[in-house]
């Protein structure tokens, strides 16, 4: 009986040995050589949850995610009423950014030691966590589900009531809602749009070999000379081509003339400084102008909805379709 418990006792002070040279690796920050020390503690004691705890905290410094969520599932196993498990297993799934699963394991955790201040600091930060991954989703979310369409019921009642034949009115929305998302999409992506004027041809009379459905105006904000000389081009190109409607889309940041939101129009002016871009739509008995603003948020670049502005007060070009002035210019 005394040589079995001399020969126990020989084994529990190799397995403590092991382990204490593990730690001193670890400290050292060499979690190779430490894993290994707690692996031959394992061998000699595979029943000790604080084996298994300690590995899993070198499994996750050597980034071997999957073997540190064994061992602290394994150390939650051995012994259910200790919190370590729970931390050891947090702070892998956190790793992993499975946030949500984290955040649960550090709350069971809290409740088997409530004074811990380590694992109050880890909910704290998951919390933070969580909410900046939802909002991350949300974010990408508004930047790739680009619908302009709901935005635009006033414009889409007020053409039904002026456009006699269903096909007329339906046709010009769908190329001011088409005109509105490629701008959106094109500042998500590269954070700018190009100044063009986007023209709705007609199919039947249009030469599409003389006249194309985009003309680039980049020079036309540059000053009262170059704003003058471009509107009257665009206006006799609307007429040659048989254009049914019109959208001129411009960044706010290339206008020198006319700043649009300074002057008279700085009264309602609602914006501020924000960044963004303008859509001017003209059709023979419509018109209607819309300020998208834009924001960093997350790290993206993301449009705001779009809002629409006193066209009258707000205009980038004055009037590009000879046509009755509409009461719906506010």
């Amino acid at each position: 009986m005394a040589e079995s418990e001399a020969a126990a006792g020989s084994a529990g002070a190799a397995e403590a040995s092991l382990k204490d040279k593990g730690n001193e690796f670890f400290k050292a920050g060499n979690y190779l050589k430490a894993a290994a020390l707690y692996t031959q503690a394992i061998k000699q004691d595979p029943q000790n949850p604080a084996l298994y705890s300690n590995r899993a905290a070198a499994f996750l410094h050597l980034v071997k995610l999957s073997k540190a969520l064994a061992d602290a599932e394994t150390t939650i196993t051995l012994n259910p009423q200790w919190e370590k498990g729970y931390f050891r297993k947090g702070c892998v799934l956190e790793s992993m950014e499975r946030y949500d699963e984290a955040l649960a394991a550090f709350e069971t955790a809290m409740r088997y030691n409530p004074q811990s201040s380590e694992v109050t600091k880890k909910i704290k930060r998951l919390n933070q966590l969580v909410r900046d991954k939802k909002r991350d989703q949300e974010v990408e979310n508004l930047r790739s589900n680009v619908q302009m369409a709901k935005h635009l019921e006033p414009l889409k009642s007020e053409l039904s009531g002026k456009y006699g034949q269903k096909e007329g009115w339906e046709e010009v929305l769908s190329f001011v809602i088409e005109t509105l998302e490629t701008a959106v999409k094109s500042w998500h992506d590269t954070s700018k749009v190009d100044p063009r004027v986007y023209f709705l041809l007609d199919k039947e009379k249009t030469d599409t070999e003389k006249y194309a459905p985009v003309v680039n105006i980049d020079k036309a904000f540059e000053s009262p000379h170059t704003h003058s000389s471009c509107f009257p081009f665009l206006r006799q190109y609307s007429e040659d081509s048989f254009s049914k409607a019109a959208c001129v889309v411009a960044p706010k940041s290339i206008i020198s003339y006319p700043q649009v939101w300074k002057g008279q129009g700085s009264r309602k002016w609602k914006h501020g400084q924000n960044d963004g871009f303008f859509v001017q739509f003209e059709c023979p008995s419509t018109r209607k102008l819309w300020f998208i603003p834009s924001s960093t948020e997350r790290g993206k670049t993301l449009c705001r909805d779009p809002v629409e502005l006193d066209v009258s007060a707000h205009e980038l070009l004055p009037r590009l379709f000879r046509g009755k002035h509409s009461s719906s210019e506010k």
